[in-house]
C-alpha cells in the first residue's frame, strides 16, 4: 500500500495505492476524521477522483470518514476487462481492510448509483445503509423503457454500447479529447439539453467547476473506465435484489427534471428494491445533491439497524 498525506483546508486528506483482487491497484483518496465511520463515495460516468468541498464538509460535520476510489480503469486503477457492477464489492472489502474498517455507509451519485446498491445487496454484513442518487437502473427488465426520455447525447452513448465494444470505443475516443481539457465555463457552455432547466440553476454554483474535475480526473489515462462501465451497466449486474431484510437498507433519491438518467430509472428500483426508502422531488434534475439530507438518512437506516 501506497500512501500520501496532505492537508488541505481544516481536513487531512490521505491519497491511497490498494491491493484489489487479482493483484490490481486502486487509486483511494480518504479525508476527514480517521476515527469517522467511512462513508464510500462510488462516483459516476466517466469520472475519477476529486473532492468536492461542500461533500466533504458534509460528511465531516456528521462524524464521517469520506472515501473516494476511482474504479477499474479510471486514473490510475489498474482496469479490470469485462468487469460487473458486482465487481464493486471486492473493490470496497480491499479498501475497507486497508483502512481497518469492519462496517460502512455508501453512496453513489448517477453510475455509481449502481455501484452503491450493489455493498447494500453483496456486503450486508459491513455496509450499515446505502443511497443511490439520480442512479440508473439494470438493463433488460420488465417495466421500464430504458433508453426512454434520456437527452440524446447520453441515448447515443448507450446505444453504442448496446452495439459493442468496437462501436462504443469508436465513439468514446471521439468525445475523450474535449472532456481531458473541460473546464467549468467550457461545461456550462456547451451541456446542451443533457441539463434541464433545474440543473443550470444548479451549474451556477461551484458544481460545474466539481464535475469538470472529475471528467478530467476520470480520462486522464484513457477511456478506459469509461467504457468499461457503459458495458456493466447494459449487461447483467452480476447480482439480484434480495428479500427483505437480506440486504442493507437502500434510499433511491431522483428528481422528475432528470434528462441524463431518467426519472423512470429512480421509480423501478423503488418498486424491485425491497423496502426502499424512496425520495421523489419534483422541479429538480440530475444535478440536485443534497449530500447533508443523504448522510443524515444513512445514519437514521444505520441506527434503526
Amino acid at each position: 500500500m501506497r500512501q500520501d498525506s496532505r492537508v488541505t483546508g481544516d481536513h487531512q486528506r490521505n491519497a491511497l495505492t490498494v491491493r484489489a483482487p487479482g493483484g490490481r491497484n486502486l487509486d483511494v483518496q480518504v479525508a476527514g476524521p480517521p476515527d469517522g465511520l467511512p462513508l464510500v463515495f462510488h462516483h459516476g460516468t466517466p469520472s475519477g477522483i476529486a473532492v468536492y468541498q461542500p461533500m466533504l464538509d458534509a460528511a465531516v460535520e456528521r462524524g464521517l470518514r469520506l472515501v473516494l476510489y476511482a474504479r477499474p480503469g479510471y486514473n490510475t486503477s489498474t482496469p479490470l476487462p469485462n468487469r460487473t457492477i458486482a465487481d464493486v464489492a471486492g473493490d470496497v472489502t480491499a479498501i475497507l481492510d486497508t483502512l481497518g474498517a469492519s462496517e460502512f455507509l455508501t453512496a453513489g451519485w448517477s453510475g455509481g448509483g449502481p455501484h452503491s446498491i450493489a455493498c447494500a445487496e453483496l456486503l450486508p454484513a459491513r455496509c450499515l445503509a446505502a443511497a443511490s442518487l439520480a442512479g440508473v437502473a439494470p438493463y433488460r427488465v420488465e417495466g421500464l423503457d430504458w433508453l426512454a426520455g434520456m437527452d440524446e447525447d447520453t441515448r447515443n452513448e448507450f446505444s453504442a454500447a448496446l452495439a459493442g465494444e468496437k462501436e462504443l470505443t469508436a465513439l468514446l475516443e471521439e468525445v475523450a479529447p474535449l472532456m481531458r481539457e473541460l473546464t467549468a465555463e467550457v461545461l456550462v457552455a456547451g451541456i446542451g439539453e443533457m441539463a434541464s432547466p433545474a440543473d443550470m440553476q444548479e451549474l451556477r454554483g461551484p458544481l460545474a467547476g466539481y464535475i469538470a474535475e472529475l471528467f478530467r480526473s476520470g480520462l486522464s489515462e484513457g477511456i478506459t473506465g469509461w467504457r468499461d462501465d457503459d458495458l456493466a451497466f447494459v449487461r447483467d449486474w452480476g447480482f439480484s435484489f434480495g428479500q427483505p431484510g437480506e440486504a442493507a437498507p437502500v434510499a433511491i433519491w431522483q428528481g422528475d427534471e432528470d434528462r441524463m438518467v431518467p426519472f423512470a430509472h429512480g421509480q423501478w428500483l423503488a418498486r424491485h428494491i425491497p423496502a426502499a426508502h424512496t425520495h421523489f422531488s419534483h422541479g429538480t434534475g440530475h444535478l440536485h445533491l443534497p449530500f447533508g439530507d443523504v448522510f443524515d438518512e444513512l445514519l437514521e437506516l444505520a441506527r434503526q439497524r
